[in-house]
């Protein structure tokens, strides 16, 4: 009888936990955590800064994505022998792990994955061997999730050669991908992970189903949402991070970019009024998207949408001059609504 109530007890305070509620910016905070965006690796931490791949769509997006994250980066860290490239499903490429290679590449075939299969076998007929310039190659894009093609791209030329295929069952493939997806980017949904994974929302459902014992539900902000189980403390636990990044787009996503604002899925909600076509990044001061910046070249604009103090002032130019750019120049304006709305 003791041994029932207890089970009883044990299942009530489950359900509790499952259902506990986790606000937006707890989840912002924890995401920002794990993907070491609070504390810098060490310096030579590749591997574990790419650990779900650093997005390279605009001009080195991932060397800033990798700067934001690990220390002592230098400019041509994007090529380290422990980094390769690859298309994502989402056509831009991507700068992953060159020991993960398998789980970011085939983790992202579809269960019917003949079509890719067919792809890669032209894509590597074309190639016959050879580096050669993506443009023009019928079906790369789609090819590289087979996990035999990497890419070389330079900003001004894309270059595709064959790599042989990753040795990893596609199914365990599919399922560790799905747990990193939800340890960098809970609370998430089955939603988000087939937008983020380029799989189909029932290809993405089965995998999902695949790992559920793993997961937890939580009510984030009002909308179910899941995490994994063995990350929970770690999100209970989660304080609003200290300090100042300059973080590059792809990297924004962490806030919640969809029309709510929780979750990494399709969207481009503003974040601050400064960003703009020339100034797509964010300047994150204490877990806060509080300005934008761009470059060109070494010359870094800031613009900012709130003051900074002059401590931080100073911790905005530190972190400019640490970037892997030839002579980092600053140049930083106030947004003038901003300074209106302050006056």
């Amino acid at each position: 009888m003791r041994g029932q109530i207890g089970q009883s007890v044990a299942c009530f305070l489950a359900t509790v936990a499952v259902m506990r509620i986790v606000t937006r910016e707890q989840a912002i905070a924890y995401r920002l955590d794990v993907n070491h965006l609070v504390e810098r690796l060490p310096a030579g931490s590749h591997e574990e800064a790419a650990y779900v791949g650093l997005q390279d769509t605009a001009p080195r997006d991932a060397l800033l994505g990798l700067h934001a994250r690990m220390a002592g980066c230098t400019p041509g860290d994007w090529e380290h022998p422990s980094l390769i490239q690859t298309y994502s499903p989402r056509a831009a490429v991507y700068v992953l792990p060159v020991r993960d290679f398998g789980v970011l590449t085939l983790g992202r075939m579809p269960l019917d994955s003949r079509r890719v299969d067919r792809l890669a076998e032209q894509v590597c007929e074309t190639l016959n061997g050879q580096e050669r310039r993506g443009a023009g190659i019928d079906g790369l894009r789609e090819a590289c999730a087979s996990g035999r093609i990497a890419v070389r791209w330079d900003t001004t030329s894309l270059w595709a050669r064959e790599v042989p295929r990753p040795d990893i069952d596609v199914a365990d493939a599919r399922r560790e991908l799905c747990r990193r997806h939800v340890h960098y980017f809970g609370p998430t949904t089955p939603k988000a992970f087939a937008w983020w994974s380029g799989l189909s929302p029932a290809d993405a459902r089965v995998v999902w189903d695949q790992v559920a014992d793993e997961l937890a539900e939580v009510d984030f902000d009002g909308v179910p949402g899941w995490i994994l189980r063995d990350d929970a403390d770690r999100l209970w636990s989660a304080e609003t991070p200290r300090g100042m990044r300059l973080l590059p787009a792809p990297d924004l996503r962490l806030f919640g970019r969809d029309r709510d604002g929780r979750f990494i899925a399709p969207g481009l909600r503003a974040l601050t009024p400064a960003a703009d076509t020339f100034h797509p990044n964010g300047l994150m001061v204490d877990g806060r998207i509080v300005g934008a910046w761009g470059r060109k070249g070494g010359r870094v604009d800031v613009v900012l949408s709130e003051e900074l103090s002059r401590a931080q002032y100073d911790d905005l130019c530190a972190e400019v001059a640490s970037l892997p750019l030839s002579d980092p120049q600053l140049s930083v304006e106030r947004l003038a609504i901003a300074a209106e709305g302050g006056a």
